[in-house]
């Protein structure tokens, strides 16, 4: 028997949509994240379902296009609207608008199997830390400073290389969004850059894309200094060294994600260069 939400239209959302989301947030347990929804809202596409019992939404995503690669992220369905298909109804909807296109996504646990029933794979995995940065042991080699406005052609420039897509639009958002912005170089040019934004009590690390591990510390160690607050970041798995320091310098394992992926069998780039991701919009 069809539910009445299988009535409802799903429309376009827009920044003017944004406490509405934070209160979809709030309402299954999430940070509300407002500044993180500010920023996909307006360099993504958002993606929703009016409650019909009056104000806010019964579900939202957002998706993030780079070229021919689209991420899905904040998929989010309000609990009194849960276990009914309305997920799953919403995430039919913009796959079949992306078609054919490579989609990538971060998974929790609970939301990993219907993403498999809807033609996703995993091809990787993320760790969430988070914690006070307390400095132990040798302090990273690498300098690092504040990045200015001259630096963002560079910044572009390796961002391109590592991730494999153009982030411009989201990248050139950075210095607004971002509280702290810093750069490794060395003779040849930039080697590296991270950015550390505000989300409710901790400041995330992230985009982190740097040469090699070394690199990667003295970014993390760096916009620590920067700080009061606990830093929260999501690693590739496979930067055990990087993990490792940064649980032995305070940061403590939170949780894990799927990394999945549709219509591509991983993601483009160079994963050696990519410590963390700007965002992780699980779901």
């Amino acid at each position: 028997m069809p539910s009445p939400l299988d009535e409802l239209p799903i429309r376009r959302l827009t920044i003017d949509d944004l406490v509405s989301c934070a209160d979809l947030s709030e309402n299954r347990g999430w940070p509300r994240e407002e500044h993180k929804w500010g920023l996909l809202l307006t360099a993504g596409r958002g993606y929703g379902i009016d409650d019909p019992d009056g104000k806010g939404l019964v579900t939202a995503c957002v998706v993030t296009s780079y070229a021919d690669l689209a991420a899905i992220g904040m998929v989010l369905v309000a609990e009194k609207h849960a276990r009914q298909g309305v997920g799953r109804r919403l995430m039919r909807h913009v796959l079949e608008e992306l078609g054919d296109r490579p989609v990538t996504l971060h998974a929790t646990p609970y939301g990993q199997p219907l993403y498999e029933e809807l033609g996703f794979e995993t091809t990787g995995r993320a760790e969430m830390v988070r914690g006070h940065f307390r400095p132990s042991g040798p302090a990273p080699t690498v300098a690092t400073r504040p990045a200015t406005a001259e630096d963002l052609p560079a910044i572009l420039r390796l961002d391109d290389g590592v991730f494999g897509r153009d982030r411009t639009h989201v990248i050139t958002r950075l210095p607004a969004f971002a509280d702290q912005l810093r750069v490794a170089e060395d003779s040849g040019g930039l080697i590296g850059y991270a950015a550390a934004w505000p989300n409710m009590e901790t400041h995330v690390v992230g985009p982190l894309v740097a040469r090699d591990t070394e690199t990667a510390k003295a970014l993390i160690a760096s916009l620590a200094a920067g700080t009061d607050r606990p830093l929260r970041t999501d690693v590739d798995v496979r930067h055990e060294e990087l993990l490792n320091w940064l649980k032995a310098n305070g940061l403590e394992p939170i949780a894990f994600n799927a990394v999945m992926t549709r219509n591509i069998p991983g993601l483009p780039g160079d994963w050696t260069r990519r410590f963390a991701p700007l965002t992780v919009a699980a779901g």
